[in-house]
This record gives structure tokens, sequence and C-alpha cells, in this order.
């Protein structure tokens, strides 16, 4: 029987991970993956904040069994759900549940910076 290792608290400044363009991202969309298991030992909870240049956008996907939650902070964009696209902004939190289709782009005028959680980390 595999013993899982004890987790730990942890506290560390967003300026302490460096930007990383995931899989999917392009043009610019930048992620700091700041709880995970690499980065923070998390076993359920994958939390990021993403900054997307003008342009920048992930491609449209779906997730088998992850839930997501986008939660926008600066700027503005274009979300696709399910083929229907619609304009979010400052304070707009999306609720993302498994097997919808999405993306989201950038197509303001400044950076469109967001917190991702999403749960499960894997989508087995």
């Amino acid at each position: 029987m595999q013993q899982r290792k004890k987790q730990t608290a942890l506290i560390r400044n967003v300026v302490q991970v460096p930007w990383r363009q995931f899989p999917g991202h392009f043009g610019g969309a930048l992620s700091k993956p700041l709880v995970r298991p690499e980065t923070a030992g998390s076993r359920l909870i994958d939390y990021r904040i993403s900054t997307y240049q003008p342009m920048a956008y992930v491609e449209r996907h779906t997730h088998k069994v992850q839930e997501q939650v986008y939660h926008v902070m600066e700027g503005q964009g274009l979300m696709e759900l399910d083929g229907k696209q619609q304009v979010v902004g400052k304070h707009d939190v999306i609720f993302i549940p498994p097997g919808v289709a999405h993306s989201i782009n950038n197509t303001g005028l400044t950076d469109l910076t967001f917190l991702v959680a999403t749960t499960p980390v894997e989508d087995r």
C-alpha cells in the first residue's frame, strides 16, 4: 500500500513563480502555475493566474472530468462556451463544467488577466 506524502501549508508570492506558455495557448497567453502538484504539493486543485496579451488565446477544447472557474481581474476578451461567444471583463466569473467546449481570446486593447481554478488536477 502506497502512502501519500504529508502535505504542508505554503505561502508564496506570485512574483516567485515563473510565467509559462502551456500547450494549446498562443500569442502571448501566459500563466503562472501558483498551486499545482509540482509547485505546491496540491492533490485536487490547479490554481493559476493568466495574462493574455492582445490577440492571445487558448484553442477551443473540452475537459472530460475537470471543472473550471475563471475570474477576470483586468481587461476584456471573448469567451466561447459550446459555440456561443460572449464578451467578458473585469469581475466576470465563468463556470465551465466537464464536456463544455470552451476558449478565451483577448480581443481587447490591453492585457486580459484572470484567475483559473481547475479540479481535479488531471483530466482522466
